[in-house]
């Protein structure tokens, strides 16, 4: 693993430990999953699970990955073998994820702000109807437009 992998392990783990903790942390969006409502470059912050209690469809979620946090709109929750599992999707993907159980959920995300890199305001409010396919399009645009300008 180089600096750069190591880096970003310990700063994932300093961000789960915080989260597990109790603590809100704040860190940078990357790509486009939420794209409209999440968009690259938008600061969020995300706040344990504990402190508000379990999550409702159509809020956004963190999920731990192996790779660290992925931010996600919570879909449904479906019960199986006496379990509730976690369905979550991001805003502009063209599937539902894996279910995950709450022990992979650390929390949920409060606020977003802005940046330097992004300057339109992230919209996190509860949405159960996101408009995926509008989403998808939306986002194959903007990376198909990227491309046609590199190459102009």
């Amino acid at each position: 693993m180089n600096n750069q992998g190591k880096s970003r392990e310990i700063l994932k783990n300093v961000g789960l430990n915080l989260l597990s903790e109790g603590k809100t942390i704040r860190i940078k969006a990357h790509g486009y999953s939420m794209y409209p409502c999440i968009r690259p470059g938008s600061i969020i912050l995300i706040e344990p699970l504990k402190v508000k209690g379990l999550p409702v469809p159509g809020e956004i979620i963190a999920i731990r990955r192996e790779n660290g946090l992925v931010v996600h709109r919570l879909l449904k929750i479906v019960r199986k073998n006496g379990t509730d599992y976690y369905i979550a999707r991001g805003d502009s993907n063209a599937l539902a994820d894996n279910p995950v159980k709450i022990n992979m959920i650390p929390g949920r995300i409060i606020r977003a702000e802005i940046s330097g890199e992004n300057l339109k305001l992230a919209d996190i409010s509860i949405n159960t109807k996101p408009k995926y396919v509008l989403n998808r399009l939306k986002v194959i645009w903007i990376i198909l437009w990227s491309r046609i300008k590199k190459r102009i």
